[in-house]
């Protein structure tokens, strides 16, 4: 079994050690591990090669933070992403990340008060994340100055080319330090990408990481729409659910980790967790048990999970989402193996519908929306459970012991009495419905772009968009056709309506610009207009694709918010 790389194997410091403690953020993922220490001890140019999702804005974040010392008065770091959403979202990690707060860094993007970033920027901004057009445009002012700068991160320069950055990119490398460091990040290496390297970058080293595998059909994925109070007795209803539970909860850290198998045993569950914090000796006892069956719920970290290869698990549950695509695909792996079926569940507040889409997505998954088990569906299957087992019984010897005391409890009473009797003592707590606390349902709850969206009437829920069978929520669809190929919105929504079969009141936010243009669709409406449109690319690229739009394009889809349960 190989030994997990931490944080710490990498050189980090105490400092930026302390800030990934305080996210639960324990094992660096593959690209980390390679970026990392290669950004911290060479002066290499890096082209780092992984899907998006997993983790490359701390692979090179990181080490700027380490390296790079506050209040210089100009801009040291440079980073570029494709669109707006991505930016601050850079922008948000790298200052969750920074152990020094004096370490100062702003995003800049279009759509954004010039006011506010011509005031950042005349602050001083160690780590500047923005736009390429943006960037740009603040060149071109004189607002912003980046002669000084050492590092340039181009962050999914595929994206960025596919959204037809590459000229703005070109310029933008002419007006850089050019003693700077440059760091490429990609999905893909197409012929543009490596033509950038060659012209911009000095002997770089690749770094690449495999995609992470496909998830096996034998593991059927679920998940439920839950507020973050509401986690735990959706749990206990999902465990009492399941006549024979195997499994394993992945938390994010390992006070959640202790927190949760705590509560668990105490509700009568036999559970115990794992994290790096248990010695060897407390660590291997733990797996015994679990291994032997003598409990039957394993609460770990992604950390202490690696290497763990149990037989026969039923279940992987995840109590939080996974920090990638790539650490669900490795957690869910645990079940659905050996030809026998297994359950992954995933619990998601309605604030992470995003990131459940994108795991979704990245890691080629389909995961379908269930409603948490109401408590009467649970009574009602203990209550056939226990049939079940007491008719198996009466098809057994009895010992003659019993026997006896049976038919002294019935001399003067009747069965019916006596049998009542008997399950009120042995089995009431299984059939007390007030063991069970409420748990907010959120099924039936339409997402936020539906409520008052202008396509759909306030008063009616009938024309609502149910048809996505992933995490309710909308997709952004990049469409490369443009008002030059003589499209216009009415048009862009026919030719989706009668190619793709996606009717029109399922198409919003139709917006058709000079060169491409943009639509938004559910998820699964999204998948399949991909596949249509599959074989009329251009020179070799899709004509439709999922993706974000720039900050030039039409208005992203807003925020999903929030269903079957086994099989």
């Amino acid at each position: 079994m190989d030994i997990p790389i931490t944080f710490a194997d990498l050189g980090l410091s105490a400092p930026i050690l302390e800030a990934l403690s305080r996210k639960g953020f324990e094992e660096p993922t593959p690209i980390q591990a390679l970026v990392i220490p290669a950004l911290l001890r060479g002066e290499r140019d890096l082209i780092g090669q992984a899907q998006t999702g997993t983790g490359k804005t701390a692979a090179f974040a990181l080490p700027l933070i380490e390296r790079l010392v506050p209040g210089a008065g100009h801009v040291q770091a440079l980073v570029l992403a494709p669109t707006r959403e991505l930016a601050v979202q850079v922008c948000e990690e790298i200052v969750s990340l920074r152990g020094n707060p004096r370490l100062s860094v702003a995003p800049v993007y279009g759509g954004q008060a010039y006011s506010e970033q011509f005031r950042r920027l005349k602050q001083g901004v160690d780590i500047l994340v923005g736009t390429p057009g943006r960037i740009l445009d603040h060149l071109e002012r004189g607002s912003l100055k980046l002669d000084q700068a050492s590092y340039l991160i181009l962050d999914e320069a595929d994206e960025m080319l596919d959204m037809g950055f590459q000229d703005d990119i070109e310029k933008l490398l002419g007006q850089i330090n050019p003693d700077r460091r440059m760091l490429l990040f990609s999905a893909t290496m197409p012929d543009r990408i490596r033509q950038i390297a060659e012209k911009n970058m000095r002997n770089p080293e690749l770094l690449a990481v495999k995609s992470p595998q496909l998830t096996t059909s034998l593991t059927e994925q679920i998940y439920f729409e839950v507020t973050e109070s509401d986690k735990f007795e959706a749990l206990c209803r999902i465990l009492d659910l399941e006549d024979e539970f195997f499994g394993m909860i992945f938390c994010r850290t390992k006070i959640q980790t202790d927190d949760l198998a705590h509560k668990l045993s105490d509700r009568g569950y036999g559970a115990e967790g794992i994290h790096g914090d248990l010695s060897q000796g407390q660590r291997e006892a733990v797996l015994k048990k679990f291994k032997a069956r003598r409990i039957n719920v394993l609460c770990a970290t992604d950390v202490a999970a690696r290497g763990i290869d149990v037989e026969g698990m039923t279940h992987v549950i995840n109590y939080s989402l996974p920090q990638d695509p790539e650490a669900y695909v490795h957690r869910i792996g645990r079940t659905g193996r050996a030809g026998r079926e297994g359950t992954a569940v995933t619990f998601v507040s309605p604030e992470e519908y995003r990131k459940l889409a994108f795991i979704e997505r990245v890691s080629k998954s389909r995961i379908r929306k269930e409603r948490v088990p109401a408590i009467n569906e649970i009574i009602a299957l203990k209550k056939d459970r226990l049939i079940h087992q007491l008719e198996e019984s009466l098809d057994q010897e009895p010992l003659p012991l019993l026997e006896e005391l049976a038919e002294d409890l019935l001399k003067d009473r009747d069965a019916k009495s006596v049998l009542t009797a008997v399950l009120q003592r042995f089995a009431s707590e299984d059939f007390d419905e007030t063991s069970y606390a409420p748990v907010r349902d959120l099924f039936e709850r339409p997402s936020k772009e539906m409520r008052g969206d202008s396509r759909f009437d306030r008063g009616s829920s009938s024309r609502i968009d149910n048809r996505s069978e992933g995490p309710r929520g909308k997709a952004r669809l990049f469409i490369a056709l443009g008002r030059r190929d003589g499209l216009s919105p009415k048009k862009l929504i026919e030719l989706l309506e009668t190619k793709g079969g996606v009717p029109a009141r399922f198409i919003d936010d139709a917006a058709v610009l000079e060169e491409f243009s943009f639509a938004t669709v559910s998820f699964r409406d999204a998948e399949a207009l991909v596949q249509a449109f599959h074989s009329q690319g251009r020179q070799g690229k899709p004509l439709i694709k999922i993706a974000r739009p720039d900050e030039q394009g039409a208005q992203a889809p807003r925020k999903p918010r929030g269903r079957s349960f086994g099989r």
